[in-house]
């Protein structure tokens, strides 16, 4: 069996599969996940401080 060349594995050319429109939307909406999850991890520290402190330590 011969194998046409080219048709097997990843030795022809790449082919375009998203604009560049929707690769600026998937990593604009990657930002702004990104810094949402910052902000949720810095309230949620900032909040479990002040109640921690708030408690009190036990004598």
């Amino acid at each position: 069996m011969i194998r046409a060349s080219g048709t097997a594995g990843f030795q022809g050319q790449p082919a375009t599969v998203s604009s560049s429109r929707l690769t600026n939307a998937v990593a604009a909406s990657l930002a702004v996940a990104a810094l949402s999850l910052c902000l949720i991890v810095t309230l949620t520290v900032l909040l479990s401080t002040k109640a921690t402190m708030a408690m009190g330590l036990p004598v």
